[in-house]
């Protein structure tokens, strides 16, 4: 390793600003968790919603995506402060958030296409308070720290952080919401309560990130420079963003392995009330996974470390495909095994976390190779492939349930079981394996990194 290099690796990681990171990216998670994992439970037995009109309001949300998230994207890289480029959006953000995510979960005295069209409404403005805190919060994790691997391990304590939020949250949210909803069976004052409770513990953390986090400069032209780059267009922005191919691999399989998990995330609790056939396992199980994927995110910044992300994101993902194909073959009542596969299926979940740290790989080697450096726009583009797989799986889930029989409330046909269980773990799995085909382009390896990393460092010195 050349003298540049070992200097590179020698930078050390500000604790201050890893912890609240990571507690900021777990608020910042946390916030969205019940629209993952209950809004189409919502929607369908409560709010009572037709396969149709959830299908429109995700194509719908999708559509202003398209141009929403990368716009976000330019705007919160063309914000200059003070405390940088990302952390104001920090301060403003999660009130918005927390407000859309309680409106979306409020069930209005409405009826017909008005009814279709508050709710479509309320979960785009969600969607967009989401962008404004997801882009920077990731963004953020790239002026933290220079160093590949410094970023992965500030990525890694970011997800424990995330998976002991999502335990607490999965341990005790739907019992809070059954709580409210005085019976066995959750309704429109369970979920109401449920998220405001929720939206009280986390606008907080994510505040607290923007407190005590400090951004690295990491520019290297002169601000006149600076000011002439940032006169590009939107679609120019776009455009060259785009140029980085690696970049695009990455929010490829991004967005394929999102549609597997989130899909699967979202559909989950049918399986494990009409296929398992316990409301009370609801918890037990989502506690699991998300205890395990926190346990599965101590040994990553040392298995990419030694083998690199490619490989060890898709030996995990491989894995994950052999236990979502055993345990569509549990038998019904076998709880204990369930949890068991479920735990192993959120231990390499873990896996997850690769792909921030391979979105911020792209960006330096977008610095690198083609001059450009747009964090905000290039998260925006990951952050836009987690909501269109999160519509895509929400858009099609549905209606799949519908088309195989499903009737809400009530005790389905044998046939609707075994569909049901298919849909949730079979059809992950497949979508699971096709993710992994983009990465075999995949060329940023720990030996890439570290050139690049050094070279960027010499010109950033040089600049200075």
């Amino acid at each position: 390793m050349s003298q540049k290099q070992t200097a590179v690796s020698r930078e050390k990681l500000n604790t201050t600003s890893t912890i609240a990171y990571a507690i900021g990216s777990s608020g910042a998670n946390a916030s969205f968790y019940m629209i993952n994992n209950y809004l189409m439970l919502f929607y369908t037995d409560v709010v009572g919603l037709a396969a149709s009109a959830i299908s429109l309001i995700m194509l719908i949300a999708r559509i202003w995506d398209a141009v929403n998230d990368p716009m976000m994207g330019i705007i919160e890289d063309r914000t200059h402060t003070r405390i940088g480029k990302f952390r104001p959006w920090l301060v403003v953000g999660p009130p918005f958030l927390a407000v859309f995510n309680l409106l979306t979960f409020t069930v209005f005295p409405l009826q017909g296409t008005l009814k279709v069209v508050i709710c479509g409404i309320c979960y785009i403005g969600a969607g967009m308070a989401y962008t404004v805190v997801q882009v920077a919060i990731n963004g953020l994790v790239n002026r933290i720290t220079n160093d590949s691997n410094n970023k992965m391990k500030v990525i890694s304590i970011a997800q424990i952080a995330n998976q002991i939020g999502q335990i607490a949250i999965a341990a005790v949210l739907m019992p809070v919401i059954l709580y409210f909803s005085g019976g066995e069976v959750p309704n429109a004052r369970g979920y109401f309560w449920g998220t405001l409770l929720a939206a009280l513990v986390t606008v907080p953390m994510i505040w607290l990130a923007a407190w005590k986090c400090r951004e690295v400069s990491v520019e290297t032209e002169e601000p006149a420079d600076q000011e002439k780059k940032e006169k590009k267009s939107l679609l120019q922005s776009l455009r060259l963003t785009l140029s980085n191919d690696q970049l695009v691999i990455a929010v490829a399989t991004t967005f394929l392995s999102c549609v597997s998990i989130i899909g699967r995330f979202g559909l989950l609790s049918y399986y494990i009330i009409y296929v398992v056939g316990s409301y009370t396992l609801i918890a037990p199980v989502f506690s699991i996974m998300s205890f395990a994927q926190m346990l599965g995110n101590i040994p990553i910044p040392f298995l990419t470390g030694k083998f690199g992300k490619k490989k060890v994101f898709i030996g995990f993902n491989l894995v994950s495909i052999i236990l979502l194909a055993v345990l569509f073959f549990v038998p019904a009542g076998a709880d204990m095994l369930v949890i068991v596969l479920s735990a192993g299926i959120g231990f390499v979940g873990a896996s997850g976390s690769i792909t921030y740290s391979l979105v911020c790989d792209c960006v330096e080697y977008g610095d690198w190779k083609y001059g450009i450096r747009d964090d905000g726009l290039a998260f925006s583009m990951m952050s836009f492939g987690v909501k269109l797989a999160s519509a895509v799986t929400g858009a099609v889930g549905v209606p799949l349930l519908m088309a195989v029989g499903y009737v809400a409330n009530e005790a389905q046909s044998a046939g609707t079981v075994n569909a049901i269980n298919a849909i949730v773990n079979l059809v992950p799995a497949v979508i699971l394996f096709i993710s992994l085909i983009p990465l075999l382009k995949y060329k940023l390896d720990p030996e890439t990194m570290d050139k690049i990393t050094a070279e960027l460092v010499e010109r950033r010195s040089k600049t200075k």
